[in-house]
């Protein structure tokens, strides 16, 4: 699934600009133009990045994200100034943004700055090598074995990557849709298939301290999984 990104612009034509820019970079994209409305769209919607003007109506830039880091939201903001005062945008970074160009700005170092953002995210993100879980069970994700109760469980090939992306977007709902373009590499999917929950149910047996009672790989109904470790 592409990365989704918010846009927070209330220059339209700028807005139009940089959602094309992004666009043919491969991103799906949303446009608000006001702060407040921007903020609902983050809290009703999944984002990847967020691209955050200042100079906003309704709730300005600085506002918007003292909100959104207070919330505990960890999503990338790449803000837009066209305020080049050092101190705006000294104000801009403490307040919680990862990155910010000054306008005027060339589409191509826009989309290298997003992607920049992205790979940093996925550095972060990124599961270690033995993985330490409650219990007292352990996880290793290079040899593809779980050590639990003085035992070693293998898991397979499958079981590894899906424990791998989960973790890797941790903080997000992982829906049934995305494990199967993503893990499972369909073309589509909109097909009838119940592996994605099979699996899951067999991972649960070999990560959770109580596979009865699942509190790493949990169950976000009507949407799909989520990483609670």
């Amino acid at each position: 699934m592409p990365e989704r990104i918010l846009i927070i612009e209330d220059e339209e034509t700028l807005a139009l600009g940089v959602g094309d820019a992004l666009g043919h970079a491969g991103y799906e994209t949303q446009i608000v133009h006001d702060g407040l409305r921007g903020l609902e769209a983050i809290k009703n919607g999944q984002f990847d990045l967020i691209v955050l003007d200042l100079m906003l109506p309704g709730m300005n830039g600085i506002d918007l994200l003292k909100n959104l880091r207070q919330e505990r939201h960890d999503i990338r903001v790449l803000i837009l100034t066209a305020l080049a005062a050092e101190d705006d945008l000294i104000k801009g970074l403490e307040a919680g943004a990862d990155d910010y160009m000054a306008k005027p700005f060339s589409p191509r170092e826009l989309v290298a700055r997003v992607e920049a953002q992205f790979r940093r995210r996925d550095l972060d993100s990124s599961p270690p090598a033995m993985l330490e879980l409650p219990g007292g069970i352990q996880v290793d994700l290079q040899r593809l074995e779980v050590h639990r109760d003085g035992e070693v469980v293998p898991l397979t090939p499958r079981e590894g990557d899906i424990l791998q992306y989960l973790i890797q977007h941790r903080d997000r709902v992982v829906t049934r849709e995305d494990l199967l373009l993503d893990v499972w590499h369909y073309r589509s999917a909109n097909v009838e298939t119940r592996t994605v929950d099979i699996h899951i149910v067999g991972l649960r047996r070999k990560v959770e301290p109580d596979p009865a009672k699942p509190s790493l790989i949990q169950t976000v109904r009507g949407k799909g999984y989520r990483w609670y470790s």
